[in-house]
């Protein structure tokens, strides 16, 4: 299921690209793997407020971009660990 609420674009020598994942439920935990951390360097601030001003301005837009990065590529490393642990055995 798609949402319009979690739909940012950002626009790049005049090509739009989506930032962030499409889908509600991969959304969220890809805000999951960084909204502490995001919260942590930004004192007084939320993830939320964030998302909020990238809808209006293209500096909050950007810097969500760079932090939906930081979570894909944390979410693609977690995959790749789970990926090379064995299932556990069945006796």
């Amino acid at each position: 299921m798609t949402s319009a609420t979690n739909q940012f674009h950002i626009g790049l020598n005049g090509l739009t690209t989506c930032v962030g994942p499409v889908e509600d439920r991969e959304w969220a935990y890809h805000e999951s793997l960084v909204k502490a951390d995001y919260e942590r360097c930004h004192p007084g601030e939320t993830f939320g407020d964030l998302k909020h001003r990238a809808r209006f301005s293209k500096e909050d837009l950007g810097l969500l971009r760079e932090w939906m990065a930081i979570a894909a590529s944390r979410a693609a490393e977690r995959d790749k660990r789970q990926a090379a642990t064995p299932p556990p055995k069945v006796a």
